[in-house]
């Protein structure tokens, strides 16, 4: 099958079509394509800011699909059934499955034995998978736990978006943060998770949505999305959105992946306020706080994926999606070939374009 291979770090990736892909165990489901988004996350690994996957290795997490052949241990999911991969898969057995917070679950029979046959492979050799997914594929084999079923009249590539931009940016609103009417919020990003951060703060009753990125073009399409104040994004930018929100604000989120975006999201907290951390920053990075900011109750924390309990929220993501009351496909910017996707992921990185560029298979 056709795949985009990264074989070495900040290399371009080369589309192969001799990639093998390996026929489903008890609890394991295999996926055609249909369409996967261009991530930040996955430019990372890509950058080797992230490296914890050894090459070669299939990118790819945003990804939905249809349903091709199913382990014999599979009762959730058929053939023919329309799902969306999360890279949050559940056991449903560890201590945080069993707390309800499944989005770090730690995996424990989620993927094959070490020595085992591998799910993917190339020319006899073993080929990595990212985050349980590789979506950059034509076919994806992964575990039951990491898909949820979605009905079949809604387009795979709106489906595609919220496996992973819809739920991370507005999961951090409603799970994480869990942002209360009349609240301010601080918005530092306004790709395509900073818009869902947005739009899922206007749905939460935020009184006011400060939009922040460097680019004018994108923290203008941030009005669309709910945001009542535009800021572009200078040397200055705390200090502005302090005074135009008279002393800080109650919630901030960070969604670039850069330590110093990270830093100002704490900085622009009033008393009691959260800097909430969703973009994924480089490994090894320190944040850095005043310490006199911390003893007036300001708080700093992290969002993995949104803290979701993806098969309760996605569908419920897509319902909002179908009632009008979440922006998704107007962020689909460009439809793509696996052929485009590497130098979709260098405009991402050089911040050309708006929200996500989506590969159709």
């Amino acid at each position: 099958m056709r795949a985009l291979l990264l074989s070495r770090i900040g290399v371009a990736q080369e589309v192969v079509d001799d990639l093998d892909v390996d026929l489903p165990q008890e609890h394991e489901v295999l996926v055609r394509t249909c369409a996967c988004g261009v991530c930040h996350s996955d430019l990372h690994f890509r950058q080797g800011k992230w490296s914890s996957f050894p090459l070669p290795l299939v990118l790819g997490h945003e990804c939905a699909g249809i349903v091709e052949k199913v382990g014999s241990q599979v009762s959730y999911l058929k053939p023919g059934d329309h799902v969306v991969g999360c890279l949050t898969p559940f056991c449903g057995e560890c201590e945080y499955c069993l707390s309800g917070r499944m989005y770090i679950c730690n995996g424990g029979g989620l993927n094959r034995p070490e020595g085992g046959r591998p799910r993917l492979s190339r020319r006899g050799r073993p080929v990595s998978q990212f985050v349980n997914l590789s979506g950059f594929s034509e076919m994806m084999l992964v575990h039951e736990r990491a898909l949820v079923k979605i009905d079949e009249d809604i387009p795979l590539d709106v489906a595609a978006v919220v496996g992973c931009a819809v739920t991370t940016g507005v999961g951090a609103v409603f799970n994480t943060a869990e942002v209360r009417p009349g609240e301010t919020v601080a918005v530092f990003g306004c790709g395509g998770v900073g818009l869902n951060i947005v739009q899922g703060a206007r749905v939460a009753g935020a009184g006011r949505i400060v939009a922040i990125d460097r680019s004018p073009a994108k923290a203008q399409a941030a009005r669309a999305y709910g945001a009542t104040d535009i800021v572009v994004s200078d040397d200055e930018v705390v200090g502005r959105v302090v005074e135009m929100t008279g002393g800080g604000v109650d919630h901030a989120f960070e969604a670039v992946g850069l330590t110093v975006t990270a830093q100002a999201a704490f900085n622009v907290l009033k008393p009691g306020g959260t800097a909430t951390i969703v973009g994924l920053l480089p490994m090894g990075d320190r944040i850095s706080v005043d310490s006199t900011m911390l003893t007036f109750d300001r708080r700093l924390r992290g969002s993995s994926m949104g803290s979701n309990r993806f098969r309760i929220d996605i569908p419920r993501y897509l319902k909002m999606w179908q009632d009008g009351r979440l922006k998704i496909s107007e962020m689909i910017t460009a439809r793509i070939t696996l052929d485009q996707v590497d130098d979709a992921m260098v405009a991402l990185d050089k911040g050309d374009g708006i929200t996500r560029s989506v590969a159709m298979f």
